[in-house]
C-alpha cells in the first residue's frame, strides 16, 4: 500500500507500478498500458501535477480509460469521451476446481479468435495483445470454434483480476461463463492470491453469477474515457 491508498481503489495504477510495469508507458506520476495491450491509464493520485502528465501519453486519435473508486478529474489537454459505473467484486476463500470438460489453455495461435469473440460479446476492453497479460482459457466446439473464454487482466500484489469472461451467443444457456469464472478464480486462489473482478453496474445477470460463485461486492468504480482535446 502506498500513501494510504488501498490498491483495489486504484487498481490500474498499482498494477502498472508493480507486477505489470513491463507493460507500462510513463513515469512516476502517470502511466498507461501499451495501447495494443490495453487502453487503461492511471495516475499516482488526482493531484494537478499527476493529471498534467496524462496528455503526453495519448496519441492524436487515442482514447484511454481510467477506472478507480472515485471519479477521475479530466486531465488538462484532454476531453471526456465517455464513462460509466462498474462494480468491483472480491472473493475470499475460493477453492481451486478441476478444469471443466472441454476447457483448454489458449495460445498465441488463438489470439485472432479471442479478439473476435471479445468484439462480438464486449466483455470489456480487449486489444490485439491483451492475451499476453496472462494465461487465458477457452471452450471450443468440436470444429475448434472458440465459444467461451476467460483469463486474468490486472495483477496487483497478492491479487489478480478475472477478466474477459464471455460466451458466444450460440452457446448461451450452457453455464459456460460460470464455469470459466469459477475455474480461473480457482487458478488464482491456488497461487495464494485473492481473485477480484469488475463488471458493469447494471449487469444484474453477471453479478448474480459472480455472487453464486462466492464473490462479494466491494465497491463501485467509476470509468472515465478520455482523448486529446
Amino acid at each position: 500500500m502506498a500513501g494510504g491508498m488501498e490498491p483495489l481503489d486504484r487498481p490500474i495504477w498499482f498494477a502498472l507500478q508493480d507486477r505489470q510495469r513491463h507493460f507500462a508507458i510513463g513515469d512516476g506520476l502517470a502511466r498507461r498500458f501499451q495501447p495494443d495491450v490495453s487502453p487503461f491509464i492511471a495516475c499516482a493520485d488526482d493531484s494537478r501535477e499527476a493529471l498534467a502528465a496524462v496528455s503526453d501519453l495519448l496519441g492524436d486519435r487515442d482514447a484511454a480509460l481510467f477506472m478507480q473508486r472515485t471519479e477521475t478529474p479530466i486531465p488538462p489537454g484532454t476531453v471526456r469521451l465517455d464513462g460509466g459505473r462498474g462494480v468491483q467484486m472480491v472473493s475470499d476463500g475460493l477453492e481451486p476446481v478441476k478444469p471443466p470438460p472441454g476447457v483448454v489453455a489458449l495460445t498465441d495461435a488463438d489470439a485472432p479468435a479471442m479478439l473476435a469473440l471479445a468484439a462480438l460479446t464486449e466483455p470489456g476492453p480487449f486489444r490485439r495483445r491483451t492475451h499476453e497479460l496472462s494465461q487465458f482459457f477457452g471452450f471450443k466446439d468440436k470444429d475448434g470454434r472458440l465459444l467461451a473464454m476467460a483469463g486474468e487482466r490486472l495483477k496487483l500484489p497478492g491479487m489478480s483480476e478475472v477478466s474477459a469472461v464471455c460466451t458466444h451467443p450460440d452457446a448461451h444457456g450452457r453455464g459456460l461463463a460460470e464455469q470459466m469464472t469459477r475455474y480461473v478464480a480457482g487458478v488464482i486462489a491456488a497461487r495464494g492470491e485473492t481473485p477480484f473482478l469488475h463488471t458493469y453496474a447494471d449487469n444484474a445477470a453477471a453479478i448474480r453469477i459472480y455472487e453464486r460463485i462466492g464473490f462479494r461486492h466491494r465497491c463501485f468504480v467509476e470509468v472515465t474515457v478520455i482523448g486529446r482535446a
